[in-house]
């Protein structure tokens, strides 16, 4: 599996591409278990009251989560080049430039994670 790590705005986003042979996790919602290639992430956004108080990029924010959104993927590079673009989205929606955000790709064991 990899790991797709954002920091940004002082804080890190994390999520998982599960590769071909690796077992995806299965609940509501998630893709096609044929897919060879599955992007698991959280997704959140700022709102008005409610949420999790929290700071990122010097700012007090409110910050509510969605359930991860799996999505299935034919290559390991549509799989990365969509976790990219989601994590650098998920930052975008907290008000951190995509210049600010800084990505990594850990290679992982299943296990290990």
């Amino acid at each position: 599996m990899l790991l797709v790590r954002g920091y940004g705005g002082d804080t890190t986003l994390t999520g998982t591409v599960y590769e071909r042979g690796e077992r995806a996790p299965s609940f509501k919602g998630a893709p096609d278990e044929d897919a060879p290639y599955v992007w698991v992430c959280d997704e959140f956004y700022e709102v008005e009251s409610g949420g999790t108080e929290t700071e990122i990029a010097g700012r007090t924010l409110n910050v509510a989560f969605d359930t991860p959104m799996p999505r299935g993927f034919d290559t390991r590079e549509q799989a990365l080049d969509a976790a990219k673009d989601h994590v650098r989205t998920q930052f975008a929606r907290v008000g951190v430039a995509e210049s600010d955000v800084k990505i990594e790709v850990v290679k992982t064991e299943p296990d290990a994670a």
